[in-house]
């Protein structure tokens, strides 16, 4: 099967370039100065174990000759990306004839939980991913992956529930590739459970690691009163715990530890965006479809929305003024 990496920063960057050492046909999609730099030289993947730069084919979009028809899109941009990744690649001719959308698996290997609807609208065969992948994008060129001995976790199956042939052979290829790679048909079950860990993205990347427990605790609590009112299963830490074990610890790379995760590395870079909108933002949606007020991480949302609108650095924003917001 080839791959094309839709979005090649931290977490797609990291699957691009271990599918590509792995032996796999792989081909990057990036844009602005990191797509220019893997043009030039390369995508640098640094790992506790190492360096490699892999001189893989790098395009700004589908191009003009229809894609193979043995290609599977993997789509790994910030989920406030999500519709206009999916908009450019629905109609993507596919050799023998039809488009991407009829015919070619999308593999939503991001955070969130609103992507796989989206990609169901426009694409026949949908697969989400959970991730688990701890690695960081802020320079062109560059992405820093911390798990060992896998570089992440990567669950998948079939949306809106099960799993298939594709399935199993995506896993088989993350598997010789590195990755723990479980193939699970209740996925979605594993990426809700994904998503109450990601409600701290926000509060990271206004606060830094400096985070009070009681606030932490109370956005989480919040996004599990919700789903339990939307009745909405999901995995528990002690699961989720469980399964990863010792397979994806976090290790420095070059001496340094990771500094933030997806959303704390928007706000570093100044990406003019963040996905608080696609993860607190969620479980404010579903408190309001249920009745059941969700007003911390209503907060982390305009709060993350203001950072980004005002240029507040990563780990910069008061923490009394988030308080009060709070209330």
């Amino acid at each position: 099967m080839r791959y094309v990496i839709i979005g090649a920063g931290a977490v797609g960057g990291t699957i691009g370039v271990r599918l590509g050492e792995a032996g796999r046909d792989v081909t990057l999609v990036a844009r602005g100065a990191h797509l220019d730099t893997i043009r030039q030289r390369g995508l640098t993947l640094r790992t506790p174990e190492g360096s490699v730069t892999s001189r893989l084919p790098a395009l700004a979009g589908p191009g003009d000759r229809p894609l193979p028809a043995d290609t599977a899109l993997v789509l790994t941009v910030k989920s406030q990306d999500t519709d206009a990744a999916l908009a450019t690649w629905v109609d993507a001719p596919v050799e023998g004839g039809g488009t991407a959308g009829e015919r070619l698996p999308i593999l939503l290997a991001q955070n969130g939980v609103a992507n796989e609807r989206a990609a169901l609208r426009l694409f026949a065969r949908v697969h989400p991913v959970c991730v688990w992948l701890p690695a960081t994008h802020l320079d062109p060129g560059v992405v820093v992956a911390n798990g060992h001995p896998h570089p992440g976790m990567l669950h998948i199956g079939r949306y809106p529930a099960g799993s298939d042939d594709t399935s199993r052979s995506v896993a088989a290829d993350l598997t010789a590739a590195g990755f723990a790679a479980p193939v699970r048909d209740d996925v979605m079950r594993w990426k809700y459970g994904k998503l109450l860990s990601n409600l701290g993205n926000g509060l990271q990347a206004l606060l830094g690691a400096d985070i009070p427990e009681p606030l932490a605790a109370r956005v989480r609590a919040e996004g599990e009163a919700v789903l339990a009112a939307a009745g909405i299963p999901h995995t528990t830490r002690q699961e989720e715990a469980a399964e990863r074990g010792d397979q994806v610890r976090h290790r420095p790379v070059g001496g340094e530890a990771r500094a933030g995760g997806s959303t704390w590395q928007s706000l570093a870079r100044g990406a003019g965006s963040a996905e608080a909108d696609h993860l607190n933002g969620e479980i404010v949606l579903l408190g309001r479809l249920h009745g059941v007020p969700a007003p911390a991480n209503a907060a982390v949302q305009v709060a993350v929305r203001r950072a980004v609108r005002e240029r507040i650095p990563a780990g910069g924003f008061p923490l009394a003024e988030l308080a009060k917001m709070v209330g």
